[in-house]
C-alpha cells in the first residue's frame, strides 16, 4: 500500500493532462524501442519523425495512463483491471516484456515532468513488477503464449 501512496503523490501532474504526458511516453517507447510501434496498429505507420505532438500518439498514450492511473488508485486490488489489460493486451499479442518497457519510460517521463524522486521511481517500478507478474498469470490462463 505504501508504494501505491508514493507514486500517487507524484500522480497529480500526469493526471491533470494525460494527452500530454501520454504522448512523452509513447514517443520515447518509440524512438527507444522502435519494434515496439508495430504493436499500435492505428500508429504503425507514423514516421518516426512525426510521433512527437502527433493527436493519435497522444491519445493512444493518455489510454494507457488512464489505466495505470487506475492500477495504482485500487492499491493492489486490481484483479479486475489486469484481466482486462491481459485480454486485450494478450489478444493483440503483446510481449510481457513490453510493459517492463514501458514502465521505465514512465519512470523517466515521471521524474521529468513530475517529480518522481528516487523513492517514487522505485516504488513505481516494484508496484509494476506485481501487475506485470499479475498480468502474465492472467496470460498463462486465458492462454496466451506472448
Amino acid at each position: 500500500m505504501a508504494d501505491f501512496d508514493m507514486v500517487l503523490k507524484f500522480w497529480g501532474p500526469v493526471e491533470a493532462d494525460y494527452s500530454t504526458h501520454g504522448g512523452l511516453v509513447l514517443t520515447r517507447l518509440f524512438k527507444e524501442h522502435p519494434d515496439t510501434q508495430k504493436l499500435f496498429p492505428k500508429l504503425a505507420g507514423i514516421p518516426q519523425a512525426d510521433l512527437a505532438g502527433n493527436a493519435a500518439v497522444s491519445a493512444q498514450g493518455a489510454i494507457a495512463l488512464k489505466s495505470l492511473g487506475d492500477l495504482l488508485k485500487a492499491k493492489g486490488n486490481h484483479a479486475a483491471i489486469v484481466k482486462v489489460l491481459a485480454t486485450t493486451h494478450g489478444s493483440h499479442k503483446v510481449p510481457i516484456d513490453n510493459f517492463k518497457l514501458i514502465t521505465e519510460i514512465v519512470v523517466k517521463v515521471m521524474e521529468e515532468k513530475a517529480g518522481l524522486d528516487a523513492a517514487g521511481q522505485k516504488a513505481l517500478k516494484d508496484v509494476m513488477a506485481v501487475v506485470i507478474s499479475d498480468i502474465a498469470t492472467n496470460y498463462k490462463e486465458l492462454g496466451f503464449t506472448c
